[in-house]
């Protein structure tokens, strides 16, 4: 049926891992330069901002198998935050007194020397790499934290200073002997906390990654508990809770902090990503409803249209995104957010215009044009789609996203061997990085199953199925999809048996595994085992809107079982469940074909009809209902016209290709019939239908050895089909075609034998 699309948001602000700390600044006050917060290193961020996770961004895949149990409920990757408006570190790292006492004055004066002083000596350690200044920059940011303990910018210039000098040991150590004379000590806990959380971003720490963490979690913890008021370290701590994947911690955290503190806007961004993090969609939408009605800042209002396309509101998300750009025309993630909303409502030419203007205002971002390029993807414009592509992968070599659209691409024009090429390359690229690259599996999971498809799409099961082996092989997760994968490649193949004994063994590992039971229940209905099927899918049903899927597939299997009014009932059960009209659509479809398979044509159409009303660009029911007309010779124009609307969304569907030859057919166009079945037969050389409708165009132009042939191949075709599948009415009708052929070419050799 028809495909789903999800549009991947891209990784809006990746930091450099080594930044430029001390540049001198082109403009401005040079001592304000100096109280910048040092740049993150890794996946964490300082001062309250960001926690990034680097992601790959692919179309359509994962999201295909986002209902499926086997799914870890925590993402391997989770969402990042995003960048506050007003983080904490940008702001003067020395907090101005209440009060306007001469000592608070007098030490805020000196913390403010002491610090200039360390960045000093720190300017003069990196030209010269003399330990002198390592050390003299370390005492004066020693003395100015002393004199500012609450100073997140002083305490991660310590802490990177520290790092610099490859002394953190010896700061570790300092610390920890304070701490065994006073356990609340919290100026040294702060000290630990920092230096730790700078290990985490040191890309050589390798796998003592987690008890770094654990260790920064400690000294956190534990100044939440000392200082309370201290909101900073408690945000620190709720994101390596959540780093850590103990959500429940985390959240717990952050609540605390908007029990005391309602409007702290990093607080709410980190709850909102931690809420998404685990679906939980319409909570988050709720708590960014609420704050943002009085405090509609640009990032809340992205951060609320990020909610909305999460609970699938796409009209509420373009209008979140919308506000926040307007808010703040200067931040393109707006813009971003605002462009993947449009795609994903299928508003081609909004986007594309939103995309056209990110090129101009980014023109070295691969991600922008890779957007464009789908865009004139989805339009047919696939001249225009692969100039894009060729101005993504100009800015991104070696991209694995690059490549994998280049492959969609191909695909999309009927370039099946150069997709698998350019897939397979992905593969090997990938493949050869290190095991231990966290995107590693996921990279290879994505293409080993686009690369499985387009083997199946190009009917090289063999190899379809070596590939869905080897994504088995990647883990649990992947396993249980590679055997769903692997049993439809079996029955597409024809080969009930392999694909039966394929879905029994999936059974026996993972028998409770809803995605595994159902596949499994629908290939034993294709075996005539009704109500076997029906018994596995009936355990799925719940009692809630959850239930249209597994409704839908009952309503299949009874069809598929010739059980029509089961089937009817099963597909009103799933129709009344609230929900969006296009929920409907696959509903309204197989009313249709339930329908059409006992000739209640009106009816069948009455359903295809509401279809296309919510989606008029769904192919399955624009080539089904076409195709019901031609079949039946009437309003052959409309039945050519739905057939060419479907044939415009997919070109190369061996399907649709026959729908249109057979209409041909039917105008008597056996030119363009022939022609056109021709193709179909290309794509699908193993499919019964197409082979007896291209027999019955050589027939009728005369050409009755070529007709007896595709009518035998069809007949052959026909033998090797899945019980449920197989139509004996065409079969005897093909049979009888055969024999009066037969007899035809006897009577002309007997004829032929009387001549004198």
């Amino acid at each position: 049926m028809e495909a789903c699309q999800a549009a991947h948001r891209s990784q809006r602000f990746l930091p450099p891992l080594h930044p430029k700390l001390w540049g001198c600044p082109s403009s401005g006050n040079a001592m304000e330069s100096l109280l910048t917060t040092f740049q993150p290193h890794g996946i964490l961020l300082s001062s309250g901002t960001i926690m990034k996770f680097q992601r790959i961004t692919l179309l359509a895949i994962t999201m295909g198998f986002a209902g499926m149990s086997g799914m870890a409920q925590t993402p391997e990757n989770p969402p990042a935050e995003k960048k506050s408006q007003a983080p904490a570190a940008a702001k003067d790292p020395f907090a101005a007194p209440k009060q306007g006492s001469s000592e608070k004055d007098s030490a805020r004066a000196e913390a403010y020397y002491n610090y200039t002083m360390g960045h000093i000596y720190e300017q003069q350690y990196e030209a010269s790499s003399n330990a002198d200044y390592a050390t003299k920059a370390i005492e004066a940011y020693k003395k100015a934290y002393a004199l500012d303990p609450k100073s997140p910018v002083i305490g991660e210039r310590l802490a990177e200073m520290y790092w610099k000098a490859q002394r953190t040991k010896e700061a570790e150590s300092e610390a920890k002997e304070i701490l065994k004379r006073d356990p609340n000590d919290v100026q040294s806990r702060r000290l630990l906390g920092r230096i730790y959380l700078r290990s985490l971003g040191d890309v050589n720490a390798g796998s003592g990654q987690s008890e770094t963490a654990n260790k920064a979690i400690e000294q956190f913890r534990e100044i939440n508990r000392l200082d309370p008021t201290d909101a900073e370290s408690a945000l620190w701590l709720a994101r390596l809770y959540r780093l850590k994947n103990e959500h429940d911690k985390s959240g717990q955290v952050l609540r605390a902090i908007l029990k005391t503190d309602p409007d702290n806007e990093q607080a709410v961004e980190q709850l909102t990503q931690l809420l998404m993090d685990e679906g939980k969609s319409a909570e988050a939408v709720e708590l960014l409803e609420g704050i943002t009605a009085h405090s509609p800042t640009p990032v809340l209002l992205d951060l609320l249209g990020d909610a909305y396309s999460q609970a699938h509101e796409l009209a509420k998300a373009e209008a979140a995104y919308r506000k926040a750009a307007e808010a703040d025309p200067s931040e393109l993630s707006h813009q971003r957010g605002l462009g993947q909303t449009l795609l994903a409502e299928e508003k081609y030419r909004e986007a594309l215009a939103v995309y056209q203007k990110l090129s101009d205002l980014m023109p070295d971002d691969s991600d922008v044009y890779l957007r464009i390029a789908q865009i004139y993807r989805e339009l047919h414009q696939l001249d225009k789609a692969e100039e894009n592509l060729v101005k993504a992968r100009q800015y991104a070599p070696g991209s694995l996203e690059v490549m994998y659209n280049e492959g969609m691409l191909y695909e999309s024009q009927g370039r099946y061997e150069d997709a698998i090429r350019v897939l397979s390359d992905a593969v090997m690229g990938i493949k050869g990085q290190s095991a231990t690259m966290p995107s590693r599996r996921r990279s290879l999971s994505i293409l080993y199953q686009q690369l499985g498809q387009l083997y199946r799409e190009v009917q090289n099961y063999q190899a379809a199925i070596y590939t869905f082996e080897e994504l088995g092989h990647l883990g649990d997760e992947e396993d249980r999809r590679a055997r769903m994968m692997i049993m439809d490649t079996y029955r597409a193949a024809k080969d009930l048996q392999k694909a039966l004994q394929t879905g029994k063994e999936a059974m026996a590992k993972y028998p409770a595994d809803p995605g595994i039971r159902t596949s499994y229940a629908l290939l034993i209905g294709e075996n005539g085992q009704t109500d076997d099927a029906v018994k596995i899918l009936r355990a799925h049903l719940h009692g809630d809107t959850n239930d249209r899927e597994t409704l839908l597939n009952i309503a299949q299997v009874y069809e598929r079982g010739r059980r029509y009014k089961e089937a009817e009932e099963s597909a009103h059960a799933a129709e009344v469940l609230p929900g969006q009209p296009r929920d409907n659509e696959m509903v309204w479809f197989l009313l249709g074909a339930i329908y059409e398979r006992q000739k209640f044509y009106d009816k069948a159409e009455e359903q295809f009809k509401k279809v296309l009303a919510v989606n008029p660009k769904n192919a399955p029911v624009l080539n089904y209902y076409g195709y019901m007309l031609g079949d039946l010779g009437i309003r052959l124009d409309e039945a050519q016209s739905l057939v060419e609307r479907a044939l415009k969304e997919e070109p190369f569907n061996g399907g649709y290709l026959d729908s249109l030859g057979w209409i041909y057919f039917k105008e008597n166009k056996t030119a363009d019939a022939e022609a056109m079945l021709r193709k179909a037969v290309g794509r699908e050389s193993h499919d019964p239908t197409i082979h007896s409708h291209l027999g019955d165009v050589y027939a009728k132009r005369g050409r009755a050895d070529l007709a007896a042939a595709e009518w035998e191949k069809s007949l052959l075709e026909w033998r090797k089909s899945l019980p449920a599948d197989l139509e004996t009415d065409k079969v005897a009708e093909l049979e009888k075609k055969l024999s009066q052929s037969k007899h035809r070419v006897a009577q002309k050799s007997s004829a032929s034998d009387a001549k004198p």
